[in-house]
């Protein structure tokens, strides 16, 4: 998937600044290859020290990240800069049965691959009959583990079937009300070194303010709670026609029986993020996340 995103991102070079040469520089993170619980690993973290280290160094100029990856609950490395969000993806999770069979028609006990918390609370939430299980590795990784056997449906995001190009996969999509999304659902961030205008200028061209704006909103509620991988919160921002930002946010418990729900609209991204967080707090989020 990684390569996938990069490819989106040179192909939108190449057709704004042809003048341009671009270089793919593949890397592996800790992330990829780890296949315990990611919490263990130190969180988020792992998918983006190396990245950060090789842009610190000199090595890369741009690098692509998932804003669901990046972590929630640190600053951006010092001399580093996210210089552009790219135009959003659909946002929204799905359920992928090999047989096509949805949600609601699936058998107690059936297993759901998944192992981000957000998704295993909201399960328990809406289908406490199901089992959901652990399971790590890149999308097409966990499409091969569907197909061996290992599982019986699995829990994906829609942006992420869409850019490995297997998007007829999917079986069923979630309304964001049934299903909150991660923060950062379906963007992704270019970041730069902070010092090289050049390169910061020529990225900039390729963003998306409205994705900008509803990421910022997200993040800033995510960072307030002190969100990590291990956080079960959902939050989506959505640019509304008259050019208020709305936000909503869940926090829930692992077995689903505690929810706390927040909604609300603004025009200021930071001040809406910060609002949303206070909210959840004065519901007693704090406490749930512990």
């Amino acid at each position: 998937m990684a390569l996938a995103q990069v490819e989106r991102v040179r192909k939108m070079l190449a057709d704004r600044h042809p003048q341009v040469s671009v270089e793919v520089v593949s890397m592996t993170t800790s992330g990829d290859r780890w296949q315990g619980r990611l919490a263990d690993l130190g969180g988020k973290g792992a998918f983006t020290k190396e990245v950060d280290a090789a842009l610190l160094a000199g090595d890369v100029d741009v690098v692509v990240h998932c804003v669901k990856d990046v972590p929630g609950d640190r600053p951006t490395p010092a001399g580093t800069v996210m210089a552009a969000y790219l135009r959003r993806d659909d946002v929204r999770d799905c359920l992928v049965h090999p047989a096509g069979t949805r949600v609601e028609e699936l058998p107690p006990g059936a297993r759901i691959g998944t192992s981000a918390v957000r998704r295993v609370a909201q399960l328990a939430l809406h289908w406490p009959e199901l089992t959901p299980v652990p399971i790590r590795g890149n999308a097409n990784t966990r499409l091969a583990k569907l197909d061996a056997g290992e599982y019986d449906a699995l829990m994906l995001a829609v942006s992420g079937l869409g850019r490995i190009g297997q998007p007829h996969r999917i079986t069923q999509m979630f309304d964001v009300d049934v299903m909150v999304p991660a923060v950062g659902s379906g963007t992704l961030v270019l970041q730069c070194r902070e010092d090289d205008v050049e390169i910061r200028d020529l990225v900039a061209t390729l963003g998306d303010d409205a994705a900008r704006r509803e990421t910022l909103a997200e993040r800033t509620m995510l960072h307030i709670l002190q969100g990590s991988c291990d956080s079960p919160i959902g939050g989506y921002a959505r640019t509304e026609p008259d050019g208020r930002i709305s936000l909503r946010a869940r926090v829930a418990s692992l077995d689903g029986k505690t929810v706390l729900d927040v909604h609300e609209w603004a025009t200021d991204p930071t001040t809406l993020g910060t609002s949303v967080a206070a909210a959840l707090m004065r519901q007693g989020a704090l406490d749930l996340l512990r």
